[in-house]
């Protein structure tokens, strides 16, 4: 690739990532094709490729290597957008798609409106370390989860039942000589065990170093340790959301839109941003309305939604999590202390008179994500 001081043209470069190799298209001031090939997707390869030119404009898509090679270009000097790889409907709708075509068309669109790619922010390097230590943790919930699943059906097929617990706690239980072949799992459930333990003592430990602010989060009973530090995380510099209706968007716990003329039908939420982050969020809003939530204008706010048809309780929990984020969020940029029942106090400052009269909704299954 010519310099870009050669050249005498400013350059917009979209690169298609791939695991091992990726496809670089590169554009002149008046869209023409001045340059393509490929780069093998690792730094040193991109480092040779890239570093003493002039800077350019780079357009990835979000995924795996994104983030790194996002921070190697920077690194090199060049402005860097990383396009939302749901929004670019024009890539992957492309009837005759490929890695050449996708870089073509990423270099194009950032050249006349990197707006059109819709591009996402990419966090400091710390904070995705940190968050990696929360995601480790729950694929090791989740390989904890399944295995104990796994050991009940073995059981069962034998005839025999264990007993119910946890699968936090199932490797305690005895087995009968029936079952002695599944002692291996079991020893292998107390190992995945202390690693989840090993786990929660480190992020315990990042979140009173580096992250104090999590203390505000946690002033809502039903928000853990896990799930403040997660949230603080995921939200970065509170400052860069006008208000508490773009955090509830950013976690896609909004209801999406397909308006088209006098047609206008109602959708279920996004589901946008992190998945991780929403389904903490959901586990927090089930604690606040089971058995054991503590009355506060949260949970009278969710139990109203509840009331009446079945599938109204799911309902509620979803809209219960979407008005949590909105919370912490209040709770995180005017850092300030909770009030449980804040809306409920009259001017006079007592509190309204209003039975709990519906029952709440049942309890998930105790997990160690909230």
């Amino acid at each position: 690739m010519k310099k870009h001081s050669e050249q005498k043209v400013v350059a917009t470069i979209g690169v298609d990532l791939g695991d091992k190799e990726s496809r670089v298209c590169v554009l002149d001031d008046a869209g023409e094709i001045i340059d393509e090939g490929s780069v093998a997707t690792t730094a040193s390869a991109l480092a040779r490729k890239f570093k003493g030119l002039d800077r350019h404009r780079f357009v990835i898509e979000t995924g795996t290597h994104a983030n790194w090679v996002h921070d190697l270009l920077e690194s090199l000097g060049h402005e860097v957008v990383v396009a939302n790889a749901r929004k670019v409907r024009a890539i992957s709708a492309n009837e005759r798609k490929c890695d050449e075509l996708d870089a073509r068309m990423l270099a194009r669109l950032g050249r006349v409106d990197p707006r059109l790619l819709q591009p996402v922010g990419v966090r400091p390097e710390q904070i995705r370390r940190d968050m990696m230590l929360i995601r480790a943790r729950d694929e090791v919930v989740r390989a904890r989860t399944a295995l104990a699943n796994s050991v009940r059906g073995l059981a069962k097929s034998t005839g025999e039942r264990l007993p119910k617990c946890s699968a936090k706690s199932l490797h305690k239980q005895k087995l009968s000589q029936g079952l002695v072949a599944l002692q291996p799992l079991m020893d292998s459930l107390e190992g995945l065990d202390k690693q989840i333990k090993e786990y929660e003592k480190q992020i315990k430990e990042v979140s009173a170093q580096r992250y104090p602010q999590t203390a505000l989060v946690r002033q809502v009973t039903g928000v853990g340790l896990i799930s403040s530090l997660y949230f603080v995380l995921l939200l970065g510099d509170v400052r860069r959301f006008k208000n508490g209706r773009a955090v509830g968007a950013y976690v896609g716990l909004v209801t999406g839109r397909d308006q088209s003329g006098a047609r206008d039908p109602q959708l279920g939420i996004t589901k946008c941003g992190d998945e991780l982050g929403r389904r903490l969020l959901v586990q927090c809003a089930q604690y606040i309305l089971g058995p054991f939530g503590p009355d506060t204008d949260l949970r009278r706010f969710g139990l109203r939604l509840a009331a009446g048809p079945k599938r109204n309780k799911k309902r509620a929990i979803v809209a219960t999590a979407r008005k949590l984020a909105v919370l912490l969020f209040a709770l995180l940029r005017k850092k300030e202390v909770y009030e449980p029942l804040r809306n409920s106090v009259k001017s006079e400052g007592k509190v309204e008179a209003v039975p709990d009269a519906r029952p709440p909704i049942s309890r998930a299954p105790r997990t160690q994500l909230a």
